[in-house]
Formats: C-alpha cells, sequence, structure tokens
C-alpha cells in the first residue's frame, strides 16, 4: 500500500510541477515571445523555469511564422533518460495562441556552418560513414582539422550536425556508436556528405 501511495504522490508531484511551467509560461508569454528584448534574462528566467519539471531540459526557438505563431522546441539535451520529461511536459502544454510547441529538437535542413569554442566548421566540408552496431547504425563523422586533443570541442560539433541532419529523438533512438575522425582516417573511403545521412538511415530502417 505504501508504494502505491508513494507512485501516486510522485505522479501528481510531476504532473504539478508540468502544471506549474506552462502556467509560469502563459504568465509571462509576452516576455518569451520577444525575447529579443533581453535575451540573456528571458533565458535565464526559461532555463529556471524548466529546470524545476527535469534539469536536463533545454529548449529552442523558431522565428516568427507568417501565422504570428513562433515554434517553441522542448529538448532533452539529447539525454535519452529525459526524453520522458520531453513527453510529458508537450502532453500537458495548453493551447497557446502564440506558439506551436514541438517536442525534440526537430530535423532541419542542414546549416551552411556551425561554430562552438572558436571552431568553425562548414557542413559541406562534414562527411560520414555507416556501420552495422547490433540492430542499430554506428555512425562516424570525419572532420578536415579533427584531432584527440580538441575531440571535446569536435564531439559537441557532431552533435550539433546530427541532430540538425536527423533530429533529436532519431540520433538517439537510432544511431548506435557515434565516433568522430579526421579524413586522413583508414575509415574515410566511401564516406558521403552529411547531408545525406538522414535518406540513407530511413531507407535502412524501412528495409
Amino acid at each position: 500500500m505504501s508504494m502505491l501511495i508513494f507512485s501516486l504522490f510522485n505522479s501528481q508531484a510531476n504532473a504539478s510541477a508540468e502544471g506549474s511551467f506552462w502556467k509560469w509560461f502563459q504568465k509571462n508569454d509576452a516576455m518569451i515571445f520577444n525575447f529579443e528584448k533581453d535575451t540573456e534574462r528571458t533565458f535565464d528566467k526559461l532555463s529556471e523555469a524548466l529546470a524545476k519539471v527535469d534539469p536536463e531540459l533545454t529548449f529552442e526557438f523558431g522565428p516568427i511564422l507568417d501565422d504570428g505563431k513562433r515554434e517553441f522546441v522542448i529538448s532533452a539535451g539529447g539525454i535519452k533518460s529525459s526524453f520522458s520529461s520531453v513527453e510529458a511536459l508537450f502532453n500537458s502544454a495548453p493551447e497557446l495562441k502564440n506558439w506551436v510547441i514541438v517536442k525534440f529538437r526537430p530535423r532541419r535542413e542542414i546549416l551552411n556552418e556551425l561554430s562552438f569554442s572558436g571552431v568553425t566548421v562548414k557542413s559541406e566540408d562534414v562527411y560520414y560513414n555507416l556501420y552495422k552496431d547490433e540492430e542499430k547504425i554506428g555512425v562516424v563523422l570525419f572532420f578536415d582539422s579533427y584531432s584527440e586533443k580538441e575531440h571535446d570541442i569536435y564531439g559537441n560539433l557532431g552533435y550539433l550536425f546530427l541532430d540538425e541532419a536527423m533530429g533529436e529523438y532519431d540520433v538517439e533512438t537510432k544511431l548506435g556508436f557515434i565516433e568522430f575522425h579526421n579524413k586522413s582516417s583508414e575509415h574515410f573511403n566511401g564516406a558521403r556528405k552529411i547531408k545525406e545521412l538522414a535518406v540513407q538511415v530511413d531507407e535502412y530502417y524501412a528495409n
């Protein structure tokens, strides 16, 4: 009986956290929608509010659309254990006239270039190869200037490119191992440009 009561209490607590977030969001709708007026302050407050639901949750904004609405993307930051928090927050969202709520970072047209910690990489210079990894597909990304010394920098860039190409959910659920190599690697032979990645992965799972 005590375990059942504890489970119910946890469920109600989570629901309360999600409900509290959306109440806060609605109360601060104008500030959030026009975040460019004070980006740092708005992002800090939004991050603080999301952390009360799950400390791993993060967010993205889209541009203002033709109908006057704006995308608000709820993300787990690529952390699979927090996917359920994204789902729960998305499913508890009320009707919001100014917003399109999106769960997980979606696939997008890959940006021309991405930068992280002072390193900028053009998407046309990123290549990949796929490998069987049990029930999934492993992927190796190749960069011109990758080195083990800068593994963390290129790792972050790599995950950003993968999320752009495939979307956050598919990166975590369809890809197995993910590695980063220099183009001088012996594994570079036959590599393709990253813009082809999503199509090839989709074809693999379709078959």
